[in-house]
């Protein structure tokens, strides 16, 4: 094998390594990183070995997405189609033309519901009671990523190490299709659609700076309006989003409380199966005492005829003397 397929699948084990070390439960993930990067160091691939060490641990939330992308992948890539869908149709709307806001809305919400639930499990078994803080937090996280969903150079889930803050204004604003400048007699934005007349007169130099000028300040604000109106529209969603995850936090103290009292169904039932086991113990010992008695009684009741049949013999013997 020549050195350039070698190096490329040797890269390709290590991506794979790093992929697992995400996949590990939290508690394992120092050791196993520091294990990853102790064998390249030792094969002599000294770079990779100070990458893997540098690799932070996940926080809490973000292990949870990071399972959640890894085990609940279907559920994961329906959240971030949805995020995607939504966000083109909402640039479709801003630019003028009808988009279907509303499917793409409930894809994202009944996907954000899907996967908290599946979020507070995935805390629970691991030993983890899920606070309402660690759940807000991951919530936040599906939400942004969804909202970055095929946005490049945006974080990718499966490998996070602390949660997603959403995008800013300045992201959602960079949405908002720019007008062509090249074509002004269309009106400076068609965000928001108005009636563009021509003055009658004929422009001078100073008119049309100040047309410019107009034209520059309405995009500008038509722009904001757009982002504030992408703004108000993810934290409507992040509202559901948080509600869901509130409801799946109340199923699993629920879930907790009907566990917790089958757990002290159990102990009594373990309790008073051991009660019933001692007391066939005790009914056995005394069976067998009673048996040994019987025994003996039956026994004694054998030789008390043998003698009687041995002294009747004895006096039919002298009595024929």
């Amino acid at each position: 094998m020549d050195k350039s397929k070698s190096e490329k699948r040797s890269g390709k084990d290590v991506q794979d390594d790093v992929d697992a070390l995400f996949r590990l439960p939290l508690a394992d993930f120092t050791s196993a990183r520091n294990a990853l990067a102790g064998r390249l160091r030792k094969a002599g691939d000294t770079a990779k070995a100070e990458r893997i060490k540098a690799l932070t641990k996940p926080s809490a939330p973000a292990w949870a997405v990071n399972q959640l992308f890894w085990t609940q992948r279907i559920a994961f890539d329906r959240l971030l189609d949805a995020g995607e869908r939504f966000r083109k149709a909402q640039t479709t709307q801003l630019a003028g033309k009808t988009a279907d806001l509303r499917t793409p809305l409930e894809a994202r919400r009944a996907a954000l519901s899907e996967l908290t639930t599946q979020a507070a499990k995935l805390l629970t078994d691991a030993g983890n009671t899920g606070a309402p803080d660690t759940m807000r937090r991951i919530t936040t996280t599906l939400e942004a990523l969804s909202t970055y969903a095929g946005i490049p150079d945006t974080p990718q889930p499966g490998r996070l190490t602390d949660d997603v803050q959403p995008p800013g204004f300045e992201v959602l604003a960079a949405l908002v299709p720019r007008v062509d400048r090249s074509d002004r007699a269309a009106g400076p934005t068609r965000i928001i659609p108005f009636e563009h007349k021509k003055p009658a007169l004929k422009k001078t130099s100073k008119t049309s700076d100040e047309d410019e000028e107009k034209a520059r300040e309405a995009e500008r604000k038509a722009q904001i309006a757009a982002a504030r109106a992408g703004v108000q529209e993810s934290e409507r969603a992040l509202r559901d989003a948080r509600k869901a995850a509130q409801q799946a936090e109340e199923e699993l103290k629920k879930a907790a409380a009907r566990a917790k009292e089958a757990e002290a169904e159990k102990q009594k039932a373990d309790q008073q199966l051991e009660r019933l086991a001692a007391q066939a113990d005790e009914a056995r010992k005394s069976a067998r005492a009673v048996a040994a008695a019987a025994e003996g009684a039956a026994q004694e009741v054998a030789d008390a005829e043998r003698a009687l049949d041995k002294a009747r013999h004895a006096l039919e013997s002298l009595a024929s003397d």
